[in-house]
């Protein structure tokens, strides 16, 4: 069982000197009368300038080491003592449990145990070690904790929205508690995605998250948001999490983390939020730390049965070779039949192609037989296409949806805003099965 390290990483950035607090209080002076949003980030980038001379955090690793090879993702939770409970366990479950094997390979969970108390700190130790020992040893899980010598002061700290100090104290630290989960995180993955400690994962969110980063790889965005909850659902490219550290350090105390993040978003010009929808976090808890307010669940997450599939009109078109007597039509039909074929190959598909594009919200593909699951389809993929300018029975370009596990799925879909209509459903065959192939289903949910 991994033990505590005693090794110390070096991470970055804090203030130390009389002066350099003056610098950055005269600074923000600066920046709060300065006119336009240009002129808020060129100052802004003076002070991160100011700043770089500040290198005196150390975080240690509790629990684990950072992985080999850069991943995809990293995971980030912050985590302290709440007096209603800890869901730590229950979300770091939820995170595994919901990610299949493959899934788990791209990503690495790393959590912040920010509560200074070394009772909670040691049961928290020994509950991660035990219960999670496999992700450990696999370098899928690591456990940090930032001293707080290394913190700033939190006493005579500014007052905002008529609160008292114990709630400014809160929010000053736990603004630094993710300053340094994030900055600890910035060079063991391409992205970041920041979640707090009490949520329940929607199974897939990574085959989702990473389906939707492709499609915007070449657009610019800050922020890509997969909860309306807090800080939770929150995608940053780890390039731009030092800026984001830094201003989190900056104004710790100005303000709450959710709100800083509004004002960063708006300094680097995406104002409007670039959200995603169904959600893909909810909240387990029901109050919030202080004065035993509720937490919100965010209304647009699906939990519940979404009824019956819509199947509209559509064509079916396929590469496979079609059993005698086998119709193609059955894949699709909302009744028992099912099409079965005697062979496939890697590349053959069978493409949905809806008459009239849609706004589809879920997928659902079953293939094999209801009694032994015989002729289940082990390798495949669904694709959605959104375009076809060019193709009369096909789309120009598609986006990977998910893979089938043992021969089905069973995903929602998610889409930003303006929720791009699909156009066809592509079951890709990615290597080719041992024997025939039984489609007994694709059904499509739209709004």
């Amino acid at each position: 069982m991994p033990g505590i390290r005693a090794s110390l990483l070096q991470v970055t950035p804090t203030f130390g000197i009389k002066e350099e607090k003056e610098m950055v209080a005269w600074q923000r002076a600066r920046m709060q009368i300065s006119p336009g949003r240009t002129n808020h980030l060129e100052t802004f980038k003076n002070m991160q300038k100011n700043l770089e001379l500040l290198k005196n955090v150390n975080s240690r690793i509790l629990i684990g080491a950072p992985p080999m090879k850069k991943k995809l993702l990293t995971i980030g939770i912050s985590s302290v003592q709440h007096p209603s409970g800890s869901y730590l366990l229950d979300t770091l479950q939820s995170l595994f449990f919901a990610s299949s094997t493959s899934e788990q390979k791209h990503f690495i969970v790393l959590v912040h145990l920010a509560d200074p108390d070394p009772k909670w700190l040691g049961q928290m130790i020994s509950s991660i070690s035990t219960l999670f020992k496999p992700y450990i040893q696999t370098r899928q899980l690591v456990v940090i904790n930032t001293p707080l010598k290394n913190y700033l002061l939190l006493k005579d700290l500014k007052k905002n929205f008529h609160t008292t100090p114990a709630y400014e104290a809160f929010h000053s630290k736990q603004n630094m508690d993710y300053a340094f989960l994030m900055n600890f995180a910035t060079n063991h993955s391409d992205y970041f995605l920041m979640i707090e400690d009490d949520v329940k994962c929607a199974p897939g969110f990574v085959t989702q998250i990473a389906t939707i980063v492709s499609a915007w790889a070449n657009k610019r965005w800050m922020t890509l948001n997969f909860s309306q909850l807090g800080f939770t659902g929150k995608l940053f490219r780890t390039r731009d999490i030092p800026c984001l550290v830094h201003f989190l350090l900056l104004f710790y105390q100005e303000m709450p983390y959710d709100y800083l993040l509004t004002h960063f978003h708006e300094l680097l010009m995406q104002p409007t939020p670039i959200q995603f929808f169904p959600s893909l976090f909810q909240h387990r808890g029901n109050y919030s730390f202080f004065d035993s307010k509720f937490k919100f669940k965010d209304k647009e997450i699906e939990e519940n049965d979404p009824g019956s599939p819509s199947n509209p009109a559509a064509s079916i078109y396929t590469s496979l070779k079609v059993a005698n007597g086998s119709v193609l039509m059955n894949a699709y039909s909302l009744d028992k039949n099912f099409f079965y074929t005697k062979s496939a190959e890697a590349g053959s598909h069978l493409t949905v192609v809806l008459d009239v594009p849609a706004k589809v919200f879920q997928v659902q593909v079953l293939t094999g037989s209801h009694l032994k699951n015989k002729n289940q389809l082990e390798e495949g993929q669904v694709e959605l296409g959104y375009d076809a300018t060019n193709r009369v029975n096909d789309c120009d370009d598609y986006i990977l949806l998910g893979l089938l596990e043992n021969g089905t799925l069973n995903k929602q879909v998610l889409s930003n805003e303006s929720g791009k209509k699909v156009k066809c459903v592509r079951l890709l065959v990615t290597a080719t099965p041992p024997s025939g192939i039984i489609v007994r289903h694709i059904n499509l949910w739209i709004k």
